[in-house]
């Protein structure tokens, strides 16, 4: 048998490009992906665009998967290939994440690799649901992320894209075709990206202009850069350390920071309080305020001082943290607050701006609001609201019209009028059922702190820790009770936590514990640890 070959050589076998996007809805992963396919199609690559949709809101994004393969290489037609329809860990060339987590889940799917991989990402956070839902502070660290990043990939382009775009009244996915653009990782020019962008239908404009914020960003990232963070630590930031300009103001000249009203409070913050506490402090008189009037910022200042007077913590980080819980345990969530939030005009702005609204287009906002008794009982006069929620009629009157929830749309005026004749109701806040019960709660909470911290045998660091457990107590509804279920839990132990021989340790156990789950079961195994001395 004679064996012929053909003097023609076999043609060459040319590897795709792959790239992996990562969105969320709403967020243009789809037109993003189909810019990416049309512009490879107009200059002569064979392209394809698959996409799996993820699972729930903010428990995955959608993964759309693009190839892209030239249709000649230097000497021989290409035939028309077979393309995957799924990226393979370890072969993506480009990931492309509209939010820092999903480059997280990129990388932890495998799609990123120190050798291949190009990743593109955004910065900005929009928190998971196990991070909202915590406990405690359930937030995953950025910083790690990006470490994780810098380490998976060969490249790491970062930047807010989606600042950028929102700057200018597009969506993330322009910014993001930018940066793609920009890091070179497809073989075409930015002209050729943009004449892409300019064969859409409307938006034109603000696309163009985002993409080239994309562009000029993703360039910058790769140069060495010091990056400053600007901002006011709310209350419940984390303890990563105040703005340095908030900081020095509070510590120089707090007046500054508060309107004419407060400044009798900056002054005594000022006068009578460590600097190390006075940020702190700054915003919880600010905070206070807001949520009731001055009287209850005046108030708020009386029961740090009481603190403050027997901390002799390092860097009064007792007073610090008895400042920070005590502002947010002092502006609980109650209906009143609920309204007032729902009702201000920032809202309305924030609303129009985030969907990118003319001002000859209408926005409807709807509220679905799922009332419990309690949080109606709650607002009520102290008398009137305990005997409503003992009452059998009523307990069934408000499961009738609530326990399929209620919509109220906020853009109407029946609507608005609603919420906003509620959120008017503060001025009466003080006598409602609510406020008289927390405010005994927080009372007997700092009272507890200061006999700890001020008696002859006084325990500083069990005085902050027991400060610490205020944390448990957060949000409404079931939430709020699970939380203040197990804050009583750890303050009734106390007692015997006293007798141990390291008393602070076991009470940051425990509250190690109440944090980890919300249905206490870890609080109860770690109780069932320390036997009754």
């Amino acid at each position: 048998m004679t064996i012929t070959q053909s003097s023609r050589p076999a043609p060459a076998v040319t590897r795709p490009i792959t790239m992996a996007i990562l969105a969320m809805g709403g967020e243009g992963g789809g037109v993003l992906a189909d810019w990416v396919v049309k512009v490879a199609e107009m200059n002569d690559y064979y392209a394809q665009n698959t996409s799996v949709a993820g699972v729930a809101q903010r428990t995955g994004a959608t993964v759309y998967y693009v190839e892209l393969l030239p249709k000649t290489t230097a000497e021989h037609p290409t035939q028309e290939p077979i393309l995957s329809t799924m990226p393979t860990p370890g072969q993506v060339d480009i990931v492309v994440a509209s939010e820092l987590m999903e480059s997280g889940r990129a990388i932890q799917r495998g799609f990123c690799t120190p050798e291949r991989t190009t990743l593109i990402a955004s910065t900005n956070r929009v928190f998971s649901m196990p991070e909202r839902t915590a406990m405690g502070d359930g937030r995953i660290e950025s910083q790690e992320i990006i470490d994780a990043g810098k380490i998976s990939s060969k490249r790491f382009i970062r930047a807010d894209f989606n600042k950028l775009a929102l700057d200018h009244r597009s969506v993330i996915s322009a910014s993001l075709f930018g940066a793609i653009a920009a890091a070179q990782v497809i073989p075409f020019t930015r002209e050729q990206c943009e004449d892409v962008i300019r064969t859409g239908g409307k938006g034109i404009e603000a696309s163009l202009a985002a993409f080239n914020s994309g562009f000029d960003a993703a360039l910058a990232s790769e140069r060495p850069v010091v990056e400053i963070t600007i901002g006011t630590r709310p209350p419940e930031a984390k303890e990563d350390g105040p703005d340095p300009e908030f900081e020095r103001a509070a510590i120089e000249d707090p007046m500054s920071l508060v309107g004419p009203k407060l400044h009798k409070c900056a002054e005594r913050i000022l006068n009578e309080f460590p600097s190390q506490a006075r940020y702190m402090l700054v915003e919880g008189i600010r905070r206070c305020a807001e949520y009731q009037d001055v009287r209850y910022a005046e108030q708020y200042l009386d029961r740090v001082a009481r603190v403050c007077e027997v901390d002799t913590t390092p860097d009064r980080k007792l007073t610090l943290e008895c400042a920070r819980y005590t502002a947010l345990w002092m502006t609980y969530e109650d209906t009143i607050r609920v309204a007032f939030h729902k009702t201000r005009k920032v809202r309305f702005d924030r609303v129009k701006e985030e969907s990118r609204a003319t001002d000859s287009e209408m926005i409807q906002i709807r509220e679905f609001l799922h009332p419990q008794i309690e949080e109606i009982t709650d607002t009520l006069p102290t008398a009137l609201g305990r005997w409503l929620l003992n009452s059998k009629p009523f307990q069934w009157l408000v499961y009738k019209i609530t326990n399929r929830g209620i919509k109220i749309q906020t853009s109407s005026v029946w609507g608005f009028t609603v919420l906003f004749l509620l959120a008017k109701l503060r001025p009466i806040r003080r006598r409602s059922l609510r406020f008289g019960v927390e405010q005994e709660r927080i009372d007997a909470w700092l009272t507890t702190v200061v006999g700890l911290a001020g008696s002859p045998a006084g325990d500083q660091e069990l005085a902050y820790q027991v400060c610490l457990c205020q944390q448990l107590i957060k949000g409404y509804g079931d939430t709020h009770a699970n939380g203040l279920r197990n804050f009583n839990e750890i303050i009734g132990y106390l007692p015997q936590a006293e007798k141990s021989p390291d008393p602070a340790k076991r009470i940051l156990e425990l509250r190690e514990s109440a944090l980890s789950d919300e249905n206490g079961a870890a609080l109860q195994q770690a109780l069932g640890k320390f036997p009754s001395q």
